[in-house]
């Protein structure tokens, strides 16, 4: 099967070039394997018994006299390894010498040693539609910083062509290379194995609570759900449901955009907004076809916006302007933005994400109440939409194609 070049393959490219170690983190079979073979010289997979034997006797002697760089696969399974990747690189730091891909353990166990100065690490999210379709294309918010013009796409799904991909998700298996019922399927079981096979913390686990959990979860997406809200529909306390946030957190699972804030508004929420990380898992985790999301506001809702903030995640990663991503909600509920671009003293990009065809001046209302409070912090305002058209809808706030983002 040919490779599909990730955003990620150019920056480890760099990194290497340069730097000591890398590590690459992210979801189980999101692909980070087959993309770190790629940049390696020879590879340790240490998932397998015989392969990481020699390592948890001896890590030392064992990561010594390899062709570099060295991927050392799944590093969680025989953290051992992480103390050899240490000392090699203070004995002597030269460029190209270490890849590490796995778990992201590291940092909430403070028996681990997390890589501080000696590796840099590189999120690597489930496949975006601009890698499925190779296109080669600046970041979507680095074009609009660069007051690029967005030029409606030649091709545009419809609504029903926006879920229906939005569903496939973005692991490679079923987004590229299974049939659509056949895909479904895998992704039915990821759900169902979530943390099997995680050393350490998935020890004791209760899995029927944790899958509960999730599905509670999924249902919240795009949404700011209280940890009440979140422990009372899954009937489990505080602290496990904040253990259980933590390890799917851990496994790639889901995401928080943390509340944005700012000196010149007051009335803030200070709750993050949860997605899950890919809308594949989404609609496996409640249960929903192309067919039911088209016949519910709500889900159709928090799929679109769920989809649309995973595409722009995994663009932010390589984003050379390397942007904060916030939400912003007021207190009462009365104004609130999808997405906060915030990159600094140079200003914010406010976005909002409508699953509409034709968006007028009134869908921007909580984007201009922005722009008029920030003054010259605010860069530029999008919405989103499902339509074809790009067009402008008020002052420094134009509609644009969520297609646009991969075209």
């Amino acid at each position: 099967m040919r490779y599909l070049t990730r955003l990620v393959d150019p920056w480890i490219r760099e990194i290497l070039s340069s730097a000591p170690a890398v590590m690459i983190t992210g979801a189980r079979a999101a692909g980070k394997t087959t993309t770190a073979l790629r940049h390696a010289a020879s590879v340790v997979r240490l998932d397998r018994q015989r392969e990481a034997v020699p390592f948890r006797a001896d890590p030392d002697a064992a990561l010594r006299d390899r062709p570099e760089p060295v991927l050392l696969d799944e590093w969680q399974e025989c953290p051992e390894v992480l103390g050899a990747v240490k000392r090699a690189v203070d004995a002597e730091r030269r460029s190209g010498r270490f890849i590490l891909t796995g778990s992201v353990y590291s940092d909430a166990d403070p028996a681990l040693w997390p890589g501080t100065g000696r590796l840099i690490r590189v999120p690597m999210h489930p496949l975006a539609v601009r890698e499925r379709i190779s296109y080669k294309g600046r970041p979507f918010l680095d074009r609009i910083l660069g007051g690029e013009v967005i030029e409606a796409p030649a091709e545009t799904p419809d609504l029903r062509g926006y879920v229906e991909m939005a569903l496939r998700g973005g692991f490679p298996e079923p987004a590229v290379q299974l049939p659509d019922r056949v895909g479904r399927q895998w992704l039915a079981d990821y759900v169902e194995r979530l943390a099997q096979g995680q050393p350490r913390r998935g020890k004791g686990l209760d899995t029927t609570r944790l899958r509960k959990f999730f599905g509670v979860y999924a249902l919240n997406s795009a949404g700011v759900a209280t940890d009440t809200t979140l422990c009372q529909a899954a009937e489990i306390d505080r602290r496990t449901a904040q253990a259980y946030t933590r390890l799917l957190g851990d496994l790639g699972a889901i995401a928080e955009l943390p509340a944005w804030s700012s000196n010149g508004l007051k009335r803030l929420t200070r709750a993050p907004k949860r997605y899950l990380a890919d809308t594949g898992l989404w609609g496996a985790a409640v249960g929903a076809d192309a067919a039911l999301v088209m016949s519910d506001g709500d889900l159709l809702g928090r799929l679109i916006e769920t989809f649309v903030i995973n595409q722009l995640r995994a663009e932010v990663s390589v984003d050379p302007h390397r942007p904060q991503l916030h939400h912003l909600r007021d207190g009462d509920g009365r104004h609130e933005v999808d997405l906060i671009a915030d990159l600094g003293v140079r200003g914010i990009v406010a976005i909002e994400i409508k699953a509409h065809s034709a968006p007028y001046s009134r869908h921007a209302r909580h984007l201009n109440w922005l722009r008029d409070r920030l003054g010259d912090r605010f860069l530029a305002g999008v919405l989103l939409h499902t339509g074809p058209a790009v067009y402008q809808l008020t002052d420094h706030v134009q509609a644009v194609p969520i297609s646009a983002i991969w075209s």
